[in-house]
């Protein structure tokens, strides 16, 4: 009798009960994961990638937006106009948009951008490029007419990065700890060390077309934790995720999905040409004789790289191969070495920031160095020092050698740039980078951009490693998340659960 009344009572209790998953609303957050804490959020006044990760379509937009296939199209400037030499370009700004603190966005607010990132104090990662505006004029509340003194084929794509997010006057002092936007999330919370969450903005021009309500950020550096993390279910998505050596466990289990992309990145060793021997180039050719590029690949990022032999990638416009330039040859390093006059052991400091590429790629450079007779001391820095210590534009730049990779597409210009972190500052090449900029035939500028590549190369600038190959883990039913990467960016506007 007992067992029937159970029985009786446990199928009212179902009958009752909410129905199951599956009548449930569609889930409308998302927990994600990066490797890296961005040291603040305005992506105009630092150059770590990480802010941008967080900031850029998110919380900020620019004029343009850059696509996944490396297209542009139109985001707060709903089209534009270009000059026949490429030196004036003309934007047409969306009506009826608002920063989140309620400021109206127009032409003043673009203006104000764009001339605060070219003054001499200003820190944006891109100074030179706005520095390169003749003006920035605002004929009225929807146009801005952009004058450059040098032609810029690639300004619209230019455009579309963080560093020329459009932010609102009043609040841009404290964007770094507060940021405002236009774009369709607002920060949450953010818990130092741990997560960050961002909300989504409910006065949005589209927000209907948003699907996902909160966005959890999770910074993991660690690689075995970054695994650990997507197994347990704990993270729904990783982008550009440490999993080379467990990528085959992840594509065997359902419910996952892998995805590998390209990318515009140059994986470099950096060599300080203000540091004596480094700035003999005989030196600077020993050290890239004595890496072997396969095994820097295999190491560092097990087999998830296209080597390169100059600050440009493969499927950039105007690229050539110059890895036979400066091919791996060990004997060939040692006799470079004694040409030079350098006695061997020569002591180098090996500044590694916090990346799993950098930290492994860096015992293989050392080790390798150390067999033509280079003894690469390693020191590893926070992201934090290290952008202070070696990157920073006002120096000290304190490193013999670093291992870095650079993630913007188009940054030959930083070559150009007199307190670059690299001192190479050769007139030859600005002269070079002044023709290219000033030529807007493309079959012209393609082989003036190889002319470039050859130089950099031959002069042994870095030692250019690999183009890396980026993996992104999601949940098998998280929809819209990005498999190639023009740049770091992660648009949550077209996440969302099926």
């Amino acid at each position: 009798m007992f067992r029937k009344l159970s029985i009786v009572a446990l199928t009212a209790a179902l009958v009752a009960a909410p129905l199951p998953v599956l009548a449930q609303s569609k889930k409308d957050s998302v927990v994600m994961a990066m490797a890296l804490e961005p040291p603040g959020l305005d992506p105009t006044n630092a150059a770590a990638a990480a802010i941008a990760e967080v900031t850029l379509y998110n919380i900020y937009e620019t004029l343009t937006k850059i696509n996944e296939d490396g297209t542009t199209s139109p985001l707060l400037a709903e089209s534009w106009t270009a000059s026949p030499d490429l030196k004036t370009y003309t934007f047409k700004l969306r009506k009826g948009i608002k920063f989140h603190n309620g400021e109206p966005f127009d032409s003043a607010a673009v203006k104000f951008s764009f001339e605060r990132n070219a003054v001499p104090t200003s820190t944006n990662k891109d100074k030179s490029l706005f520095q390169s505006f003749e003006s920035v004029a605002a004929p009225d509340a929807d146009t801005v007419v952009i004058t450059l003194k040098n032609s810029e084929p690639n300004l619209p794509f230019l455009m579309g990065q963080a560093s020329a997010s459009i932010v609102e006057p009043k609040s841009a002092a404290t964007n770094v700890t507060q940021p405002v936007g236009t774009g369709p999330y607002q920060l949450g919370a953010w818990a130092k060390g741990s997560s960050m969450t961002l909300t989504k903005w409910a006065d949005y021009r589209n927000a209907a077309a948003i699907k996902l309500s909160k966005v959890t950020i999770r910074f993991i550096s660690d690689p075995s934790a970054q695994t650990a993390a997507l197994l347990s279910g704990d993270v729904d998505a990783f982008p550009r995720v440490a999993a080379q050596r467990t990528i085959a466990q992840f594509k065997a289990d359902p419910r996952f999905t892998v995805l590998v992309g390209g990318s515009r990145a140059k994986t470099i060793v950096a060599i300080n040409h203000r540091k004596k021997p480094l700035d003999d180039v005989r030196v600077r050719r020993a050290i890239l004789a004595a890496i072997d590029r396969k095994a820097m690949i295999d190491g560092a990022v097990d087999g998830f790289g296209t080597p390169i032999g100059s600050f440009y990638v493969p499927g950039a416009f105007g690229f050539v191969d110059t890895t036979g330039i400066n091919p791996y040859d060990p004997e060939k390093a040692k006799k470079l070495l004694a040409e030079a006059g350098v006695t061997t052991p020569l002591e180098l400091s090996l500044k590694l920031p916090p990346p799993s590429y950098a930290r492994q790629g860096g015992e293989i450079v050392a080790a390798q160095l150390a067999k033509v007779g280079i003894i690469a001391k390693i020191e590893n820095v926070e992201w934090a020092q290290w952008l202070s210590q070696v990157f920073a534009g006002n120096g000290p730049h304190n490193f013999d050698l670093t291992i870095v990779s650079h993630v913007e597409p188009f940054d030959l210009v930083k070559i150009t740039e007199p307190d670059y972190y690299l001192g190479y500052n050769n007139a030859a090449f600005n002269a070079l980078y002044k023709q290219i900029v000033s030529t807007p035939e493309e079959a012209a500028r393609a082989k003036l951009l190889g002319d470039a590549q050859r130089m950099l190369a031959t002069d042994a600038v870095s030692a250019y490693m690999y183009q890396p190959q980026l993996i992104t883990i999601t949940a098998k039913k998280l929809k819209g998340v990005w498999k190639d990467v023009p740049q770091y960016e992660n648009d949550f506007s077209t996440w969302a659960w099926e």
